[in-house]
């Protein structure tokens, strides 16, 4: 069972790498390629892209050295004696220094730790040049894959009349290219709910009650476990799969495929719950519930002061974002694993002093999709459906890439 625990220190998601490298390569990558993200300020979408990018070469570099899995695209050709950990890094490095120049001090500051560990000569000189076409394959793959779309949202309104200027966010995404997917549609669930229905009048009443900002009939607990979840991207599920992995004790190859397999299935779910998002465009609960009157439900009730308790993100409501990344991580932890695995905690910067800890990966996704209706931004059948949309990729991501080689 899930509980919090209050921390003597404040605990976050991201882990600062001083440029010291540990003995798992892989794992230091992550830790570098989650944190680069938050650093540039960039979004969660373009975030995982990246920390994907990252995976996927580190893997396609350790797997032609060492083959044992089916490749994400093709088994590189490999020197004699290339070394595992100089080609894993140089592979993070190239793609890093590419996505965020900006940092390229601190990433060739990792790069140099995590080479310092393998001594000079050839198998060192033929990992680095190992990593750097395997970073190479896959810049070249996903170059045009529409990432650097422009933001061409066209605002709902009818002619000369006001409507909010500020433009949501991502509307783009879900055409992006995705890594395991056939297209951003591949999972589409079916539209929401009607309006008049009792499912409707249910989810809204539970948020209205559950997320307000004031007045809610949230416990201390349960607000504790909104401030938490209000962070979001790469950090929220990267460090659950590093404490996994640690304690699984895998080794370089096999790190190197379940850090590739939870990124690419990550990456996938936000470029689908975007495609879901912007084709259904369905209403937040601030909206929502300030608009109480308007959806033909008598079992609605108009309140028109009522604020969530968290800002509420500028993108369509369904299907939840969160859960549907959570799970496909989730997911294919569990594909791996089961569904209990070694206990692991999380703790977050917008929740100070406060550790979520778990050995079931179904407390985990039920808790963000509870935290969501307790942030005041989603319905709970919008977070059932992304949820299970992410156990679809979690499945698909699994079952299709990098599969073990008879």
């Amino acid at each position: 069972m899930n509980s919090a625990i209050r921390s003597i220190s404040c605990g976050c998601f991201l882990l600062a790498l001083s440029g010291v490298a540990t003995a798992d390569v892989v794992t230091d990558w992550n830790e570098k390629a989650v944190a680069a993200g938050y650093t540039a300020r960039t979004g969660p979408a373009l975030q995982t892209r990246f920390v994907a990018m990252a995976h996927i070469a580190m893997f396609e570099a350790v797997n032609s050295i060492e083959p044992r899995y089916t490749a994400y695209r093709k088994r590189l050709p490999v020197e004699a004696g290339a070394s595992k950990e100089a080609a894993a890094a140089s592979a993070a490095h190239a793609i890093l220094v590419l996505a965020y120049p900006d940092q390229t001090k601190d990433f060739d500051k990792l790069l140099a730790a995590s080479l310092a560990v393998v001594a000079e000569g050839p198998a060192k000189a033929n990992g680095v040049r190992l990593g750097q076409q395997a970073a190479e394959s896959i810049l070249s793959e996903r170059r045009g894959d529409g990432a650097d779309s422009p933001n061409d949202y066209r605002p709902h309104t009818t002619a000369g009349k006001y409507v909010p200027t500020v433009f949501p966010v991502f509307s783009s995404w879900g055409r992006v290219k995705p890594f395991a997917l056939a297209a951003g549609d591949a999972v589409r669930p079916p539209a929401p709910y009607a309006l008049g229905s009792e499912q409707w009048a249910r989810d809204y009443n539970e948020v209205r009650t559950m997320g307000a900002k004031t007045g809610s009939g949230r416990s201390a607990e349960q607000t504790d476990i909104a401030r938490f979840w209000e962070q979001v991207g790469p950090a929220t599920y990267n460090p659950m799969v590093r404490q996994i992995a640690a304690a699984k004790g895998l080794d370089m190859l096999d790190n190197a495929r379940l850090f590739a397999l939870v990124s690419i299935a990550t990456a996938d779910a936000l470029i689908a719950v975007f495609d879901a998002k912007y084709t259904y465009n369905f209403w937040r609960p601030v909206t929502a519930i300030r608009n109480g009157d308007i959806d033909g439900n008598d079992a609605t009730i108009r309140d028109p002061l009522w604020e969530p308790i968290i800002s509420t993100p500028m993108h369509p409501e369904y299907p939840c974002a969160h859960c549907i990344t959570q799970a496909a991580a989730a997911k294919v932890l569990e594909n791996s694993f089961g569904d209990v695995v070694p206990r692991f905690n999380l703790t977050s910067p917008t929740a100070p002093g406060v550790t979520r800890s778990f050995m079931r990966l179904a407390d985990y996704v039920a808790e963000v999709i509870n935290a969501r209706v307790y942030d005041g931004v989603h319905y709970r059948t919008s977070g059932e459906v992304g949820a299970a949309m992410g156990r679809k990729i979690g499945d698909v991501t699994t079952q299709n890439l990098l599969t073990r080689m008879r």
